[in-house]
This record gives structure tokens, sequence and C-alpha cells, in this order.
């Protein structure tokens, strides 16, 4: 057969020789399939080269590997000497030494970037770039700059002239940019909204897709296959059975193609059928896939992806960018006429194209991956510049967890993270686990929490709950999930075998990576509780309280979190009518969606362990302080109460030294516990003086005298600290040795006290009224409060002392007069 692309053949063979390139082509022009074996005939040292093609979803990467394995057969190709074509993704690897082109994911390539910095291969192919996936994007930076291996980029839609001068920048290599125009068929394109300006929504899906797909049926012109683009596998399962009916009485089958479903139903799919289907197929249907027979296109506009919103990475619906819709229309029309059916207005605004990921997500991930290569993630140069907010907040995090350190290198337990194929956080549980039992747990959870959807759906009936109770008695996500994937699953709980079997394979995969031997018993109260210790220790920011008022919400000081519908948590708080039920929990796994607002974001948890507060206080989360209020028969023995998430989860009782205890003999002096009357005494000599030396400092201005220079807001609590510590007071035995007239303070010259305390009394006692005195010195103002009295009018000014130039309020409650 022949392809658009196969113009390009002689001049991109003569360019890859000196040259990186970029290819654009539309999509069903073949690049996905023939570069690859054009690359082959590029000769390096005297030998053929070894080609790596990353490929951003195993979906496209197995079924790639498959139709070029086929092609290489039936062509001898090079001297006759047929290529060997292979694949490696999660699970699964044929790739061996003797393979010449490797089709692999770029998780996959990451972790060969780590072990050998790809040597193997000299052509290094990147599919679909314009998706621009955190991992291609760092896959791209780094082997430009390590400058090792000639680089082919593809694309059908990026801004390729930008994307070439960016690959222009290179040690060794200049960089060129190739196009090819696809096979284009004329394509119908058709809006169903009513208004043109109507933008892509979920609202009522299922009746517009099976509208639309009857408008298509009805076309009794064309023939072929219905492509239907919906954003996830709720909504594709939704909408077929939705339209069960419809296409049993059209004569239609149905299909569903999306990252979850096994390799076997993904090959029926991706072949012919002698019966019109209708698929129906998230964005991995968008491109380097080819779905023969479709002629019809029915476009949702709606995708799920990342993007960052207060900090987090909330996983949101999101409408498809104008390249996307573009992308996804050209399915219709790549072997014959077709027709496309967008369920949104005709003048809708999208987006024009979709932002990259390093712009979107966190970058935890991203950052460990560049660590784990020799790079520190800010120091790379990138087709776009990275948030200065977004690279700090990783840092933090994964110095936090012992991955890297201050300088950005990558640390020994760093290094044993990366190779886990698993989220970051996921493999720094399992590998801080202090025991064999708990890092047994933490890796079946792990698996499970890492299979992308749920395993598990919850009974409905109360007889079904209640036999759930008894065959996992914890009422926990976490538990019910570790259960589920050791023991024999009972019949009254619905779990996805093909989800298990993967996530067994997972588990299997991380213990053969850590050479671990299972030797976990099946779990009881006591194993948990100190599993569950082991977590919090090492990921503080899991443990969650539950909130005084908002009974359904629970914080970690950070951030706040809503208990998720189809988790057990719920389930108890309702079994429990709230009072009983556990006030605390470790939360595994949370997602995020847009709620109200430009920033607002509502995190739900989904599993979820309860615990009580007591493992919370044994982990010492929170902080813990002294109460003021010092016990009447020690002073040494105080109450100490821990906080978390501003609320109180344990109190206890005990002694404190050090700067402890001067806080609580202080507090004892204050509240005359200790030296009654002294603390009042100290304290009006400290007001009294606080006063004068502000007097003194603004009759002389300009003295540099070192006396009117000091401090002058001294406090009473500052100066007995400072003064017991001169004392060396260091035990509450040492108290017995002081007399009461080392804790004076002398402040105000004696023989000028009597006159200053004439002039600037801090109680005036009037007729029928007393008041206390406030000094501002630096404003001149006294403020007299109301103390006590019958007088129902405020002082006269010819009852106060003189206060020549000094301004004179007073105070009744709320109200403030002028004294004149």
């Amino acid at each position: 057969m022949h392809f658009p692309i196969d113009s390009l053949h002689d001049e991109f063979l003569r360019l890859l020789a000196i040259h990186h390139l970029v290819v654009e082509s539309d999509t069903g022009s073949g690049k996905s399939t023939r570069l690859p074996l054009w690359s082959t005939q590029l000769v390096v040292k005297g030998r053929r080269a070894r080609v790596l093609v990353i490929e951003p979803r195993r979906v496209a990467c197995l079924a790639l590997a498959e139709f070029v394995r086929t092609k290489a057969a039936q062509a001898t190709l090079l001297q006759d000497e047929l290529i060997k074509v292979d694949y490696a993704i999660r699970f699964d690897s044929t790739v061996t030494q003797k393979t010449q082109v490797a089709f692999v994911t770029p998780g996959v390539a990451l972790r060969w970037l780590n072990v050998n910095g790809l040597v193997d291969f000299d052509v290094i192919i990147i599919d679909e770039f314009h998706e621009r996936r955190w991992d291609t994007d760092i896959l791209l930076a780094i082997l430009k700059r390590d400058a090792r291996h000639r680089l082919v980029l593809t694309s059908a839609t990026i801004d390729t002239e930008r994307l070439t001068t960016y690959l222009e920048q290179t040690p060794l290599y200049k960089a060129k940019c190739l196009k090819a125009e696809g096979r284009r068929f004329s394509i119908d394109l058709f809006y169903q909204a009513m208004q043109s300006h109507d933008l892509p929504e979920l609202i009522d899906i299922e009746n517009k897709v099976q509208r639309a797909i009857s408008q298509v049926i009805e076309m009794k012109t064309l023939t072929g296959d219905i492509l239907v683009f919906l954003p996830g596998k709720r909504e594709i399962l939704s909408c077929q059975q939705k339209c069960q009916s419809l296409l049993l009485n059209a004569d239609f089958s149905s299909v569903v193609l999306h990252g979850g479903i096994n390799h076997e139903l993904q090959k029926k799919v991706l072949v012919g059928s002698s019966q019109r289907r209708v698929i129906f197929a998230t964005n991995v249907a968008e491109t380097s896939l080819t779905i023969p027979g479709v002629t019809a296109v029915i476009d949702s506009g709606l995708e799920r992806r990342t993007q960052q919103r207060n900090g987090r990475t909330v996983l949101s619906l999101l409408r498809i960018s104008h390249t996307s819709s573009e992308q996804r229309k050209g399915r219709a029309g790549r072997t014959q006429s077709g027709v496309c059916i967008r369920l949104w207005g005709s003048h809708a605004a999208l987006e024009a194209i979709t932002q990259p990921e390093l712009q979107r997500n966190d970058l935890i991930e991203p950052m460990l991956a560049a660590a784990a290569a020799g790079y520190r993630l800010a120091d790379l140069r990138f087709l776009d510049k990275l948030h200065e907010k977004t690279l700090l907040n990783a840092t933090l995090k994964l110095v936090n967890m012992g991955a890297i350190d201050q300088e950005g290198q990558i640390t020994a337990h760093g290094l044993h993270l990366f190779p886990l194929p698993i989220d970051t956080l996921f493999a720094h549980l399992i590998s801080a686990m202090t025991d064999e039992v708990s890092r047994g747990l933490m890796i079946d959870l792990v698996a499970a929490l890492s299979v992308g959807q749920k395993l598990f759906t919850l009974p409905s009936s109360p007889q079904d709950l209640q036999l759930l109770m008894q065959w996992e008695p914890f009422n926990c996500d976490a538990s019910l999930l570790i259960k589920i994937m050791r023991a024999s699953v009972p019949e009254f709980l619905s779990v996805d075998k093909i989800l298990l079997a993967e996530a067994k394979q997972l588990a299997n995969q991380i213990r053969s990576g850590l050479s671990f031997v299972d030797i976990t018993p099946l779990m009881d109260s006591t194993i948990r509780q100190k599993w569950l210790l082991n977590v919090i220790n090492a990921a503080p920011e899991l443990a969650f309280v539950r909130r005084e008022k908002r009974y359904q919400t629970l914080g970690n000081g950070y951030s706040e979190i809503n208990i998720g519908r189809g988790s057990r948590f719920s389930s108890e708080l309702v079994a429990n009518d709230g009072k009983k039920s556990a006030l605390a929990a470790v939360v595994f796994d949370q997602f995020s969606v847009v709620g109200k607002g430009v920033k607002q974001t509502v995190n739900f948890a989904n599993c979820m362990a309860p615990i009580s507060v007591n493992i919370l206080v044994e982990a010492k989360v929170g902080e813990e302080n002294v109460e003021d209020r010092p016990s009447k028969k020690r002073v040494d023995q105080v109450l100490f109460v821990r906080q978390y998430a501003g609320r109180v989860i344990g109190s206890r009782v005990g002694r404190v030294k050090g700067q402890q205890l001067l806080e609580s003999i202080v507090g004892s002096m204050i509240s005359g516990t200790i030296f009654p009357g002294l603390a009042i005494k100290i304290d009006q000599d400290i007001h009294a003086w606080n006063i004068w030396q502000e007097l003194k400092k603004n009759q002389h201005k300009t003295s540099v005298d070192n006396f009117l220079s000091a401090e002058v807001s001294l406090t009473l609590k500052n100066y007995l600290k400072t003064k017991l510590i001169e004392l060396g007071v260091e035990s509450v035995d040492d108290l017995e040795l002081i007399d009461v007239k080392d804790l004076y303070f002398e402040g105000i010259p004696l023989w000028e006290r009597a006159e200053f305390d004439r002039l600037y009394p801090s109680i005036l006692t009037l007729s029928a009224l007393t008041l206390q005195a406030e000094y501002a010195p630096k404003n001149k103002l006294v403020t007299l409060h109301y103390s006590s009295g019958s007088r129902k009018l405020g002082p006269k000014r010819w009852e106060l002392p003189r206060w020549s130039g000094w301004k004179i309020k007073y105070r009744k409650a709320s109200r403030v007069v002028d004294v004149t």
C-alpha cells in the first residue's frame, strides 16, 4: 500500500545522516509505520542503526509493533535481511539485543535512560510529540542535551518551526523539518447544538450520542463504522447501554476502546469486521492508531486530563482544543469520504491547542526522573518554560521524602524509588515501611490503587453490606483492597476481574524488583495498627482528622477533603450516627474536581483507612504546646495539649524543664501562684518605666546616650524570664534560694518616682468615678478608661492633672469622647 509519507523516503534518509528531524504530516500519512523501518537504513559504525520508537500510549505501542513487524516480514529490506521488531510496555517486553526496532512507552524509555543512557540505540523517534506529555518532554530535553542520538519527532498538529529551532540548539546536529500531505478524503461536517456558540458539555450526553448515531445510520449512502469520542470509561458504558436497542435494530455491533481493556480486546477493535460497528472510544483513538473501516466520527468535544489548580494536580473534565477536534475529525476520512458530527456549536470558543503536561501538572515525577538521569529539572531547557512555584513545590516534597538532597541531586532512596512503575509517593511508602509485614501490605495496596480504576463496587443491599462487614470488619477501603488481592472474593462483592489480574501482576512485578518475598499473614487489628502507624510516620500529610462542625469534611492542616461516595468510611459514619465513628483516617487515594469559581477545587477521598486519634498522637503529628496554667502543687508539672489540623487530638500531664520550665514559672508568678502580688508590683513599675523613658527620649531627641536609645517596650513576661536566667534558676528548687527583692524591677530612680506618679498616675479616683489611665507619649495622648463609679457624666478637665500639651479621651464601653 502506498502512503503519502513515501514521497519523503529519499530526503528523509539523506537528511537523517547529519540532522535531527521534525516530520509533520496529517493523520493517516503512514509516519508511525514507515519512519521506524526507514531509520534502520542509517549506517552507524559499519552497521545498520537500531531504532527506538517512543509511543505515548501502550495501546498504540502494541498495535504499531505488531503492524510494523508484519510489514517487515512481508518485505525483505536491507540486503534481504529481516528487520526484527519488538515492543516493551509496563508488564511485558519482547526486546532483546537482536531487536532492531523497539516500540516502547515513555515510562520504559525513561527507565532505560537511567540504566545506560539508551546507548543500545542510534535513532530515537518520539511519535505524536504534539501530545506534549511530561515524560516525552523530559526525554527530549535530556536526549537533546546529551547529544548521543539522532532524534526524529513526528507530529500532525504542532508549531514545527518552533520545534525545529528548539532542536537546532544541540552541540552536534542541526535540525530540519519535513512535511508530507496526508491522504485527505472529503468529510461532511455537522454540528448538533441548537445555538452556534454552545460549548461541549456532559449534560444529556447519552441522548446526544444516540441522536447522532441515528442520524448516521439514516445516511443510506454511507458505509463503514462509526467512531464515537467520549471523555472516559463511565461515559462509554452509559452511552453503549443507551444505544443498545438502536444498534441491535440496525444490525450494528458495539465495541469499546480505552486504556483499561486488555490486549486481546484491543486487537479485535483494531482489525476490520464484516458487520458494521460503533466504536465507543476515549482519545486513545485520536492519534497513532488506525481503526479500519471508520467513515463517521461523533465527537463529544470532551476529555479528561490533568491540570494545576491551587497547587494540586486535578483530573478534570475539560473541552478539547481545536487541534484535537481536527485530529478526531480526520479519522472519518482516512480511507474514503466520511462524515463528522460534533455535539457542540459551530462557533464554540475552543482553545487553539492543549497546554503541555509540564505546564499543568505537578513536577514531582518529572523532577525525580530528571534527577535519576543526573540532571536538575530546573537546569534542563524545555520548549516551554517551567513555572517557578511548581518547581519549588516539587523540590520541597521530594526533599521531605528523602528522594533528592538540598542541591537537587538524587539520593540512594530516590534511586530506589524511581524504577518502581508506580507513583512516587506510593514508591516512597513501600520503601519507608520499617518491617516486612507492613511492606507486604503496602505493595498489595499500591498495586490495587495503581491500575487507574476502582477494583470493587460496594454492595447496595443491607444484607450484603452486613456480610461485607463480617468478611472485612475494619470498615476500611484499604484493608478491603488488600484482602481482595490476597483472598478469594465472595459473591456478594462485585470485583473487576481483569483489573484485579492486572493489579496482582503489578504487585508481583514490584516484589520482583525489590527482591521481596511476601510473608504477610492475613490482617488483624495489631498488624493493621502497626502498618498504618508506619504509613503516618513516612507521610504525615496522609493523616486527616474530622472537622468539629463539618463532620463529612476532614483536614490535615494544609488541605481539606470530603468523603467520597464509594468509600466505606462514609457508610461507617452512617452506621454509627456520627457519634462513635472514627475521628481520623489515613487517606491513600484522592481525586480533585473543579469546583465553583476560577481557582477553587473540591477534593474527595476514595480510599480511606479509619484510625483512632491515639495513633496520630503516637505518631506525634501536629504540635504539642504547654498550657499556661501549671499545677498548683508543682510549678514544673503542666498540661501538654496536642493539636492537629485545628483540632485537639490528645493531652497529657507532664513535667517540664529548660525553656518550658521558665515559661511555667513565669506563668505561676503572673497568676500569683508563687510570690503573690509581686507580678502586679513589677507590672506597674515596668508600665511607669516605659512611659518615663519615652518622655525622656522625646525631651532629648538628639541625644546619643545609650540609656535613652534603649528599647522601651519592656513587658512583664520578658522581664521575668530574663531575670530568672540572670539569677541562674534551672529547677523548681532554685526558687527557694531567691529573695523576692532580687526580682524587683529597678526602673525610675527613687527620687523621681513620687513626682512621676503624681504627674502621670495610673489610677485616678474622682468624685463617684474611678479611672485607669493609658498613656501614649509618642502621640501625646491620654486615654481614661472607666473602671467604676456611679457618675453618669465623664471627668471634667479641671479635675485631672495638668498634662500640658496632651490630648485627653474618655472611654466607657464602646463610647469614646474628647475631654476638653
